[in-house]
């Protein structure tokens, strides 16, 4: 469904379903920092409040987590969200938009 690292492939691989016109919006980039977001400020407040670390360790493990968790997330959740769109007769091959 996907290609390369975050663009929608023109067809499905497996069934061939079009999907040169699909677009999910802001959709997977709100919930990226929605979720993560609140995921990486609680566990930097959480490793701040026990262990007092100095900044350079916030960086060093909070810097690759982002990075890391913002393209899974985004690769998971724009690829779930048009599979919602499709399960939910909002995306079928040759239908008008």
């Amino acid at each position: 469904m996907l290609e390369g690292w975050l663009s929608v492939a023109p067809r499905c691989s497996v069934c061939g379903l079009d999907l040169r016109g699909e677009d999910v919006g802001d959709g997977p980039a709100a919930l990226v920092i929605l979720v993560l977001g609140a995921v990486v400020v609680f566990g930097a407040v959480f490793l701040e409040a026990k262990a007092e670390p100095p900044i350079w360790v916030h960086f060093a493990i909070w810097t690759p987590v982002t990075l890391a968790g913002t393209v899974f997330l985004l690769r998971v959740l724009k690829a779930w969200l048009i599979g919602e769109q499709y399960r939910n007769h909002l995306l079928e091959e040759g239908s008008e938009r």
